[in-house]
């Protein structure tokens, strides 16, 4: 068993749950009452929990600023974690709270629909169970997805991204789809101090109102982003640097598609390995992509490493 490493090369703030994960999952259950199913299987989840699990797997000294319960799916995570080497924060369990489990229903195409527990950790990370200062062996701080906890809106994005902004951190954000119909021009406090932005096409046109990646990627750079990165699917992902023009980093090619959970975490942690190791950013597009690719080819998020 790894010892959870004490100084961390990446800081990855976000959600940790675990996932049951059904594929090919039948509509038709509902009508019948039982249905089989080629797999169902339980994995970790959650876009923090599974680019931590990435990194580590790859091989960086990842610390995960997270929350969990206090119950056997919390427990399942924490032996997870001490198998990895992911540090977790000493006080990062809630006895209050129950640990974040979604059921992953997953239909005959790859694509995912989830049954999500709004009450558990999956959405009650706040600012306050973050821990800063950040460690000064981190060069890397990632939010794993804006949007996905109603209590870190832009005033406590902007304070998380500013902070590891003075202590000269590269920072990076990812996003899930938004909810309140929060625009780009919401997010310009926050986002000016991010150095790489990760969303995906849809997320990305649903947030700046766009019509194309390319506008979306723009108008995300114009609220203050640095270096903008949409993930694209089978089209590959867009990449939009400062002061550059945008220029698309093609998919893998010859990719067999059986589940798309993760896909998109999968990605954002090849990203940041890649940009650890002092690559290009074009060359950190191009290894996340892989990485992705790599994901969708089998069930569960983080199970192709």
């Amino acid at each position: 068993m790894k010892m959870a490493h004490t100084d961390p090369e990446i800081i990855i703030i976000g959600a940790s749950i675990l996932d049951v994960l059904v594929r090919p999952a039948d509509p038709d259950v509902f009508r019948t009452g039982s249905s089989p199913a080629e797999e169902i299987r339980m994995s970790v989840g959650a876009d923090a929990l599974n680019e931590a699990t990435v990194l580590a797997k790859l091989g960086k000294k990842v610390r995960l600023e997270t929350i969990i319960g206090s119950d056997k799916a919390g427990k399942y995570i924490e032996e997870h974690c001490r198998e990895l080497g992911i540090q977790l924060p000493g006080d990062c369990i809630r006895n209050e709270i129950p640990t974040g489990i979604n059921v992953v229903l997953i239909d005959r195409a790859g694509a995912r629909h989830f049954l999500t527990d709004p009450r558990s950790t999956l959405r009650k990370l706040t600012v306050r169970d973050i821990h800063m200062p950040f460690p000064e062996s981190a060069g890397i701080v990632c939010f794993a997805s804006i949007f996905v906890f109603p209590e870190i809106g832009p005033a406590e994005m902007e304070t998380i991204f500013r902070r590891a902004k003075e202590q000269g951190k590269i920072v990076c954000a990812d996003m899930t789809k938004r909810k309140k119909n929060e625009t780009a021009a919401d997010l310009a406090c926050a986002l000016r101090y991010v150095d790489y932005l990760l969303p995906n096409d849809e997320e990305a046109m649903l947030l700046t109102g766009k019509d194309t990646v390319e506008e979306a990627a723009e108008a995300l750079r114009d609220a203050g982003a640095g270096t903008v990165v949409v993930k694209s699917g089978s089209r590959g992902c867009y990449l939009l640097e400062n002061e550059r023009k945008g220029v698309w980093i093609p998919a893998e090619e010859k990719v067999e598609c059986l589940d798309t959970t993760g896909a998109g975490d999968s990605f954002a942690a090849g990203f940041l390995f890649a940009l650890s190791e002092g690559k290009s950013a074009e060359e950190c597009a191009g290894y996340g992509n892989r990485c992705g690719a790599r994901a969708v080819g089998v069930v569960g998020a983080t199970e192709w490493l």
